[in-house]
């Protein structure tokens, strides 16, 4: 079974967040929410969510995936987090799948990830990064990298993370239970 690493901060986009977590699952694939602290986290929006556990204890196992959900501030709080920026390079030098949606793909251009890329992002969080081949659409993958908009795609960003885990036919079929 493949399985994905979403990590959440205080401030991070709940839209985003549970969106990808829904939708990997309904996927069959095993899905850890892991909170850059210990307890209850408030979104970006006051949303409280309980993550599944803490980062430390989730970067004890191995993932086929790790998301970062966009917002402010925790998209501040990821780019801070030396953690978070370890494990993305990690993972992009195992050849595994890195995926951030709105504010997070500064994430993973601050960790050095996205120079000479394609990606999107929500409207001038990559403006700082002129390395950085900024698109407009949806959802962008360049190799196993994989960036998305904003909470406006979210599920058309986490149907792609579910094609990319589970296969084509997979995410066809979640997506025709979603009667989208």
């Amino acid at each position: 079974m493949k399985n994905a690493l979403i990590i959440f901060a205080d401030g991070s986009e709940e839209l985003e967040a549970v969106t990808a977590v829904n939708i990997l699952r309904r996927a069959g694939v095993a899905v850890t929410l892991a909170g850059l602290t210990a307890g209850a986290l408030r979104g970006s929006r006051g949303m409280m969510l309980m993550p599944d556990t803490t980062l430390d204890t989730a970067l004890k196992h191995d993932y086929d995936m790790v998301v970062l959900p966009g917002g402010q501030p925790g998209t501040s709080h990821l780019k801070a987090d030396a953690r978070v920026l370890k494990l993305v390079q990690q993972m992009a030098q195992q050849g595994k799948y890195v995926a951030a949606i709105c504010a997070a793909p500064s994430v993973l251009a601050t960790a050095g990830l996205l120079d000479g890329k394609r990606a999107t992002c929500f409207p001038t969080c990559l403006d700082g990064f002129p390395r950085v081949n900024l698109q407009t659409a949806a959802v962008v993958e360049d190799g196993k990298l994989i960036t998305s908009r904003g909470p406006g795609t979210a599920m058309d960003f986490a149907l792609t993370l579910v094609e990319r885990l589970a296969g084509h036919a997979k995410r066809q079929e979640v997506e025709a239970g979603l009667q989208r």
